[in-house]
């Protein structure tokens, strides 16, 4: 298979782990694995403002993390083909053009730079509605064991998010549990109309057997289980992360698309394993 699994790393803790993430995804999916290092690329571009020492000391650094990078997989994953990039570009820039033609990105949670505080590092965050492939963010419980999880907006074109999802299930042998999440608004209550929750529920429930039908056939051996919880969606997502080793979410086909949601932003920052972030086609 052509499209590579593309992988951001800067030597971090956290990108070590995407890393890992990465090349285990790729083992089983039979993909190979590149991986890019992105460097500052102002001393490139204005050489007569830096230090003449500067270039060449990024340079023989951003080599220095793709080699150990490269020793660290073929250490563990011998037979994996695995190529790299060194990018003098600024980093979201280089890795929206590395990730057109890949099968997915895998970014860590945060890098070097920012704040340990941070929740999600800026670039994660800044990919996860900028790339052209599948972002997974790497953060949380990365253990290769429970449920594929995936959020279905019934709103909303879900065709991409749910492929990748049975997709997912089916490479790691997992149980896929297909959940929407929906709220009763307390206005409405106090306005007087009389909502039926129950039938509500048996509806959605109704929609979102609908809406995933048609992979049942593609995937015929993938253990599917649906969920229609009356919660918040970044609640319900995020409690169901817990277990889960990998949650998948959307984007918003807006212009210019595509654009993180409220509840994809919320998940993201919140989630206790890996997330799938699937961008609108």
């Amino acid at each position: 298979m052509s499209e590579t699994i593309v992988v951001a790393t800067d030597g971090s803790e956290a990108s070590d782990r995407a890393l890992d993430w990465a090349a285990a995804d790729a083992v089983l999916r039979r993909r190979p694995l590149h991986i890019v290092h992105a460097v500052e690329s102002w001393p490139y571009r204005a050489p007569l403002f830096a230090p003449p020492e500067i270039v060449e000391q990024t340079t023989r650094a951003g080599h220095a993390v793709l080699v150990a990078a490269v020793e660290h997989v073929h250490e563990r994953w011998p037979d994996l083909v695995a190529t790299t990039a060194l990018v003098t570009e600024e980093t979201s820039k280089a890795l929206r053009e590395q990730s057109e033609n890949a099968f997915e990105l895998v970014l860590g949670s945060r890098g070097r730079g920012g704040f340990a505080s941070l929740l999600l590092g800026s670039t994660s965050l800044k990919m996860a509605g900028r790339s052209a492939a599948p972002v997974v963010i790497v953060r949380g419980d990365a253990a290769d064991r429970g449920e594929v999880v995936v959020g279905i907006d019934l709103l909303r074109d879900v065709d991409q998010v749910l492929g990748y999802a049975f997709d997912a299930a089916a490479v790691h042998g997992a149980r896929l549990r297909v959940v929407h999440a929906w709220q009763t608004f307390a206005t409405l209550i106090e306005a007087g109309y009389a909502l039926d929750a129950e039938q509500i529920e048996l509806d959605l429930r109704n929609q979102l057997i609908a809406a995933y039908r048609p992979l049942r056939d593609k995937f015929p051996h993938v253990d599917v289980v649906d969920e229609v919880v009356l919660e918040h969606p970044v609640i319900a997502l995020t409690n169901a992360s817990r277990d889960a080793r990998l949650l998948v979410v959307g984007t918003h086909d807006r212009w210019p698309p595509p654009q993180l949601g409220s509840t994809t932003h919320g998940v993201i920052h919140h989630a206790q394993c890996p997330v799938a972030v699937i961008p609108s086609r």
